[in-house]
């Protein structure tokens, strides 16, 4: 059995820690919020059509493995992905791949996680680790949202890599295939702010960017209005829910996107950059402000004045800053885009 040196380091979200250890062990030394910027890994969706447990869904990123596709395109890296029907079969790439000496992307369910504490397992199948070693009936795991290594027994590994439900992970596996000696760091940068920066600014569409938070405020007013209190509450909550314990989401991304901007200032020594970082920042305090006060209300606690027009407006302050910040910060990406 190969020996493989895989060095694990903790993150904030899985998809992004997944993809950074993987690029380093191949020999591109990158951080987190690079990922994270490169793949343009911040966004805002509010979809009436489209429910989650009955209540429209709020995104706060793009669809699961967008990130880790889009960060590898920009870099020039070339990488296999492959999803089984045959639990058996997926098993045994994963264990040819550990032989010679692979580290593995999986993706994995949630809720079976044996290793995960209980009252952080849910019914979510869309988690990233990485396999790098088995010993026998036992797989050595990076998670990057744990501080150290850990392990699955075959059954158990199995087990999450084909959790039923929604977005069932079908055994999915990915691992690069191709890492250039030399990358185009700047470009692969100034590419993925602007993706970026044009879907929280351009999308035409009245549900997604800067406008989705707009029009998640406006239709907040209206659940009041339209159905039983609880209800609402649900709603609400609902929002509060995929923004603070879903993935990272809404304030954790802004503050992860304000350490990404603040990599940029030190590679493009653009003091600029540095500024971005700061006003990225303090829009993720106000994330965070909203998250606190709309559960307050959820829970009844509500301070003074802290009610369903006051949880509205701090959400029509955010969209407006984050609109602002991001049609400035296009314009700068564009004028470093012509340099290089």
């Amino acid at each position: 059995m190969t020996d493989i040196k895989f060095e694990h380091k903790q993150s904030a979200h899985c998809e992004n820690g997944v993809t950074a250890n993987l690029f380093t062990f191949h020999g591109l030394k990158i951080s987190e919020p690079l990922v994270f910027g490169i793949g343009s890994g911040l966004f805002f969706a509010h979809m009436p059509f489209m429910k989650l447990t009955g209540i429209p869904v709020t995104g706060f990123r793009p669809m699961p493995g967008i990130i880790f596709q889009r960060a590898a395109k920009k870099l020039g890296i070339k990488m296999k992905v492959k999803t089984y029907k045959n639990p058996k079969q997926a098993m045994a790439d994963l264990d040819a791949n550990l032989a010679k000496g692979i580290p593995t992307g999986c993706v994995v369910g949630v809720f079976h996680l044996t290793y995960f504490p209980e009252p952080y397992r849910f019914h979510f199948n869309a988690h990233n680790l990485v396999a790098f070693k088995k010993e026998n009936d036992l797989y050595y795991i990076s998670d990057p949202v744990m501080e150290n290594i850990t392990t699955l027994t075959y059954k158990d590994f199995e087990r999450v890599r084909f959790a039923k439900g929604t977005a069932e992970p079908k055994g999915k596996m990915y691992w690069p295939i191709s890492v250039p000696k030399e990358v185009n760091l700047k470009k692969a940068i100034i590419k993925g702010i602007r993706k970026t920066c044009y879907d929280m600014t351009e999308i035409p569409l009245p549900f997604f960017g800067a406008k989705g938070i707009h029009y998640l405020a406006k239709q907040m007013l209206k659940w009041p209005k339209k159905m039983e209190e609880r209800k609402a509450l649900q709603y609400l909550g609902q929002v509060v829910r995929m923004q603070e314990e879903i993935g990272t989401g809404g304030a954790g991304f802004r503050f992860m996107y304000a350490a990404f901007l603040f990599e940029c200032y030190t590679i493009f020594q653009d003091e600029r950059f540095k500024q971005f970082s700061m006003e990225m920042t303090q829009i993720g305090d106000l994330w965070r402000e909203f998250a606190i006060e709309a559960s307050r209300l959820v829970k009844n606690r509500s301070r003074s004045g802290s009610d369903w027009e006051s949880v509205s407006k701090l959400l029509h302050n955010i969209a407006d800053k984050e609109q602002d910040t991001f049609e400035r910060l296009y314009k700068l990406a564009k004028e470093w885009d012509k340099k290089l």
